[in-house]
């Protein structure tokens, strides 16, 4: 069964996630993780990666919403030496460095256009072409990706390809809010007391029971 360190919670809608997750740990399926801000997406992307038969090689995340889309294009596909002004080198790009291992695109649904159609010939051809590049090179690159937003009403409203749309919804995992969860609420505050006790080396004794009553009672806005 698929469990990490830091994935904390036996409640029924993280034990579906688990069912979920086991089935496609070593398939070629990617795998689109849903969820609200702070629920984990990244984690669960990891747990996957280094369960898989892919383990011994890189696993690399990029948030396609933190970087403009010419920085974006470069940061993935890399670039030539010389294929825009401050290009003084060639560089590699994320998905040359985790060739044969996996590569995690948070925040799907901001990744522009032009770029889903590049990363909709890298799912169907298996190749990337640098910016600058005149030729394209093969890539082994496992995709799993998340987002926070309805992919299907960006598509009902011509912000993300359909084509890709489809292709990326192979495997969707919906991760539950902590609200949905509420049960693993006091083994995930007892797990990061722990670990700031650890961090912070101090003795911390526990929660008294009205503290975790008031933990397990909170709407947790956020996640």
């Amino acid at each position: 069964k698929l469990r990490a360190p830091n994935i904390v919670g036996n409640s029924t809608a993280m034990q579906q996630v688990f069912a979920q997750l086991d089935k496609v740990i070593d398939t070629r399926a990617t795998v689109c993780i849903d969820g609200e801000t702070g629920t984990g997406k990244e984690l669960i992307a990891s747990a996957i990666h280094h369960r898989s038969h892919r383990r011994d090689h890189m696993f690399v995340a990029q948030n396609c919403a933190a970087l403009p889309e010419h920085l974006l294009e470069s940061e993935l596909f890399g670039h030539k030496r010389g294929a825009f002004t401050s290009a003084d080198s060639d560089k590699k790009g994320l998905f040359e460095i985790a060739d044969g291992g996996t590569l995690f695109l948070d925040e799907m649904g901001e990744m522009p256009m032009a770029l889903q159609a590049k990363l909709l010939r890298v799912l169907q051809e298996g190749t990337i072409r640098a910016v600058g590049a005149t030729s394209e090179r093969q890539v082994d690159v496992r995709i799993l990706c998340a987002t926070n937003r309805d992919l299907a009403a960006e598509v009902e409203q011509g912000r993300f390809r359909q084509d890709l749309y489809y292709r990326l919804m192979v495997f969707p995992i919906r991760l539950p809010p902590l609200r949905e969860r509420k049960e693993d609420v006091p083994a995930l505050a007892r797990h990061f007391l722990a670990r700031y006790a650890e961090e912070y080396r101090v003795e911390l004794p526990g929660f008294t029971p009205e503290a975790l009553e008031a933990l397990t009672t909170y709407g947790w806005p956020g996640n």
